[in-house]
C-alpha cells in the first residue's frame, strides 16, 4: 500500500513539475513576444554641438548652403570625396553628379536637411569624424536598413488614408516603422513616394507623408577634421 503511495506520490510530483516548466516557458515565450512587439524609436542625437569647432563649421556651412554658395562648398571638399558607390569621386565627380552649378541642383535641399538633424562622432583610431543625420548613425544594427525606416520628426500624423483630411489614427515620434511600399502612394511622374504606409513594431498601422519618414541608408554626410580644418569626405546614399 505504502510502496504504491510512494509511486503516485512521485508520479504527481513529475506532473506538477512539468506544468511549471510549460508555464514558465510561456512566461518567457510571452516576454520575448512583447518585447519584440515594443515601440522602438531613434531619439534624435547631436554630438556636434559639444565641440566648438565643429559647431562653428556647421553653422557657417549651413548658411553657404541656404544662400546656395557653390564656391564655399566646393572649398570644404576633400579631394577624394566620395559621391557615390558607383564609383564617382573626387570634387570634379562630385560636380557632375549633383549638378552642382544648376541652380536645380538636388543637393541643397538635400545637404541641409542632412546638416540640420544632428549626428554623432565616429570612434575610429587616427581620425576625427562626424557623421549625419542622427538616423544614420542611430538606428539599430539588428534591423534590416531596407525594410525598416525612422519616422523624422515628432507628433507626425499616421493617417488611416493617404490624404491629408484623412482621420488621424495615431501620432508618432521618431518610431522605427516597417514600410510597405507596394501599398503606398507614389507619383509616377517625379518618381517619388507622396505617402508611405507603415506599421510600427508596437502594431500601428496606416499611412504617413513621404516626408516624415527617413531610410538609416538615405542620404548622410561625414565629416573629418583634417589639419585643423573641417572637410566633408563623403556625401552619399545606398548601401
Amino acid at each position: 500500500m505504502d510502496g504504491r503511495r510512494s509511486a503516485a506520490g512521485r508520479i504527481k510530483m513529475k506532473v506538477l513539475k512539468n506544468r511549471k516548466i510549460i508555464f514558465a516557458f510561456f512566461l518567457l515565450t510571452f516576454a520575448f513576444s512583447e518585447a519584440f512587439s515594443q515601440e522602438r524609436k531613434v531619439l534624435p542625437v547631436d554630438e556636434g554641438k559639444t565641440d566648438a569647432s565643429f559647431s562653428a563649421f556647421r553653422e557657417k556651412t549651413l548658411q553657404a548652403a541656404r544662400r546656395r554658395d557653390v564656391k564655399y562648398i566646393l572649398s570644404i571638399l576633400d579631394p577624394n570625396i566620395t559621391s557615390s558607390f558607383g564609383g564617382d569621386e573626387g570634387i570634379s565627380d562630385f560636380k557632375k553628379f549633383w549638378n552642382i552649378n544648376s541652380p536645380k541642383s538636388e543637393f541643397w535641399d538635400e545637404f541641409i536637411t542632412v546638416l540640420s538633424n544632428g549626428g554623432t562622432f565616429l570612434k575610429e583610431a587616427g581620425a576625427k569624424k562626424f557623421a549625419a543625420p542622427y538616423t544614420f548613425t542611430g538606428f539599430p544594427d539588428d534591423l534590416d536598413a531596407f525594410e525598416y525606416h525612422a519616422i523624422f520628426g515628432s507628433n507626425v500624423n499616421l493617417r488611416s488614408k493617404p490624404e491629408t483630411n484623412a482621420p488621424v489614427a495615431a501620432g508618432l515620434s521618431y518610431n522605427i516603422v516597417k514600410v510597405d511600399f507596394e501599398n503606398s502612394v507614389k507619383d509616377k511622374k517625379a518618381n517619388e513616394y507622396l505617402w508611405l504606409k507603415v506599421e510600427t513594431l508596437g502594431g500601428k498601422k496606416g499611412f504617413v507623408n513621404a516626408k516624415y519618414v527617413r531610410s538609416p541608408i538615405d542620404y548622410r554626410a561625414v565629416f573629418e577634421k583634417r589639419n585643423g580644418r573641417w572637410k566633408l569626405v563623403t556625401f552619399v546614399a545606398g548601401d
